[in-house]
C-alpha cells in the first residue's frame, strides 16, 4: 500500500513538472485539535520517525511584537514553526545535488489567524530540489504530509 502511494506521488509530481505546472508552494491543512495538542503531536510524530526537533520558532511573538512599530496589523493570534531534519533524506538529496543542503531543516508551521481565532492551521512548504531529484522530493513530501496527518487525525 505504501509503495502504491509513493508511486502515485511520484507520477503526480512528474506530471506537474512535465506539464510545466508548478505545485502549490505551500500545503495547508485545517486541524480540529487544540493548538498546543497539534504542536505536541508534530513533535511526537517527528521523534517517532527517528528524528529530533531542532527548534521551535515563535513566529507570532516576533511579528506581534514588531508589527505595530513597523506599521503592520496583527496577522496571527498564535504561530509557531517546528524545525527538524532527516539525516537519511539529507544524504539522498545532497547526493543528487550538494546545493539541496538549503532544504534542511524542514519546517511545519502551526498557526491561528487573528481574524479566525477558533481555527488551527498546519502548513509546510512544498519542496523543490536541484538536480534530478523527483524520487527524493516525493519522499520528502510523503514525510511532511505523514507527520501532519498523524498530528491532526
Amino acid at each position: 500500500m505504501r509503495f502504491l502511494l509513493f508511486a502515485l506521488m511520484l507520477s503526480v509530481a512528474g506530471m506537474a513538472f512535465a506539464g510545466g505546472a508548478a505545485p502549490d508552494p505551500v500545503v495547508i491543512y485545517k486541524a480540529d485539535e487544540a493548538y498546543e495538542d497539534v504542536i505536541d503531536n508534530i513533535k511526537m510524530a517527528v521523534e517517532e520517525r527517528g528524528m529530533l526537533v531542532s527548534g521551535i520558532l515563535h513566529v507570532s511573538d516576533m511579528l506581534n511584537r514588531t508589527g505595530p512599530d513597523l506599521g503592520y496589523k496583527q496577522v496571527f493570534k498564535k504561530a509557531e514553526s517546528v524545525e527538524f531534519c532527516s539525516a537519511v533524506i539529507s544524504h539522498k538529496m545532497t547526493q543528487v545535488s550538494p546545493e539541496n543542503l538549503v532544504v534542511c531543516p524542514f519546517t511545519i508551521a502551526v498557526y491561528i489567524k487573528a481574524d479566525e481565532p477558533e481555527q488551527v492551521y498546519v502548513a509546510y512548504r512544498s519542496q523543490s530540489l536541484a538536480g534530478q531529484a523527483d524520487k527524493v522530493t516525493a519522499e520528502i513530501l510523503e514525510l511532511l504530509d505523514g507527520i501532519v496527518k498523524d498530528s491532526i487525525e
